[in-house]
């Protein structure tokens, strides 16, 4: 089939959670079919990565987006009565090149990852258009509206309902929208009451034959430190937050016990809140050129996510890599709905303290844990076992 794939950044390299999922689905409609990937760059780094998705698509049209200059673009959104996230991932050439590509190839079918790439296919209404929305991504906003002081918090409030809107009208004319797992996608029928929307969930996966266990592989760390690890995008503001709460609540209680503990946070683009934290018990990396040294030789990976949903590609490659991880609960049930040794859920600041420690003070049982956390991603977690769900659609097209 002839594939048009739109999406809203360069999806590599897979150093991120929508970029992994991004990238995984580009790798899976491209040894298939077709695929004219239209996208946005908006980090200059990942300039170097352009041939290796080249060699993936059919062709290829790349936008460049500034997000100092693409937020001021954003505002427009107040004057037009439209959410703040779609002018900001408007582009008149990526537009021009969808509606050319249309008219010369002939696409059979659109992907859309990301509801605000939905915008650039209006001329497409008689294309079967799958759209993979990963979250309910205007909830997010919902969610951060009370963390925030006026007037920040009227504008998340104001994003969350225009979004939404935006979403809902996307869905209604889509042959079928995917969501990560069923709670989210049990979250948006419940936002959108009275509409017959044809909803999936679409789940992710992990690469375990990259993410795995090497001996030959270093150690990042101090030989006389207890290493714990947290991974992300260090410029989100739920992994901002996360680190922040357990750096300041969690850890000092975690050092009285173990007091050769260090938090080591691991992540690209680092905010000056982050960077604040370093010293003494924290270790802020910036970019490393690769994060499975830090998984393997951590003595437990933590993801303290308080605002965050649904399945966090985070703490699959450290299951993937062996190792035992203590995260939110709401992270933890999208993964399992079952107890499991090497994944253990936390709420409470005590919570943390309690299951680290045990994991901390048996190290042989810390070791066997990850491996029961390894063997069960080996097993449940397949991109292409997942991925098989937007195939049958795809078929029917």
């Amino acid at each position: 089939m002839k594939i048009l794939y739109l999406v809203h950044r360069l999806p590599y390299p897979p150093n991120k959670g929508d970029k992994v999922r991004s990238y995984h689905l580009l790798k899976h409609l491209a040894a298939r079919h077709e695929v004219h990937l239209g996208t946005f760059i908006d980090d200059p780094d990942d300039e170097q990565h352009l041939p290796r998705v080249q060699a993936l698509c059919k062709s290829l049209h790349v936008a460049r987006l500034s997000p100092r200059s693409a937020k001021l673009m954003s505002l427009r959104g107040l004057l037009r009565g439209e959410a703040l996230s779609l002018p900001y991932y408007r582009d008149a050439g990526l537009q021009a090149w969808v509606d050319a590509a249309a008219a010369r190839v002939g696409f059979d079918a659109v992907v859309v990852f990301s509801s605000v790439m939905a915008q650039y296919t209006r001329g497409l209404r008689s294309v079967k258009t799958l759209v993979d929305f990963v979250d309910v991504d205007s909830a997010k906003w919902r969610d951060y509206a009370p963390e925030h002081a006026w007037p920040m918090s009227w504008l998340y409030r104001r994003e969350f309902a225009k979004l939404l809107g935006f979403e809902q009208r996307v869905a209604a004319e889509a042959a079928c929208s995917f969501f990560v797992t069923d709670h989210e996608v049990a979250l948006f029928r419940a936002l959108s009451p009275g509409r017959e929307l044809r909803l999936a969930a679409l789940g992710n996966g992990v690469d375990a034959e990259f993410f795995t266990p090497d001996a030959s592989r270093a150690s990042p760390f101090a030989p006389d430190e207890l290493p714990l690890v947290f991974t992300g995008a260090m410029d989100y503001w739920p992994n901002v937050d996360a680190v922040s709460w357990f750096a300041g609540s969690i850890l000092p209680a975690l050092r009285e016990r173990f007091p050769a503990l260090r938090l080591h946070i691991v992540g690209r683009s680092p905010t000056p809140a982050v960077r604040a934290l370093a010293g003494g018990a924290v270790h802020v990396t910036g970019t490393v050129p690769d994060v499975r040294p830090y998984l393997q030789h951590a003595a437990a990976v933590v993801a303290p996510l308080r605002l965050a949903r649904g399945i966090q590609n985070k703490i699959l490659e450290a299951m993937a890599m062996g190792r035992p991880v203590v995260a939110a609960g709401t992270c933890v049930r999208a993964i399992t709905a079952s107890p499991l040794a090497g994944l253990q859920p936390a709420e409470t600041e005590a919570d943390y303290v309690e299951r680290l420690s045990a994991c901390l003070a048996h190290p042989g049982e810390a070791e066997a844990a990850g491996r029961a956390a390894r063997d069960f991603v080996l097993g449940a977690y397949s991109w292409d076992a997942h991925l098989a769900g937007l195939d049958r659609h795809l078929e029917a097209a």
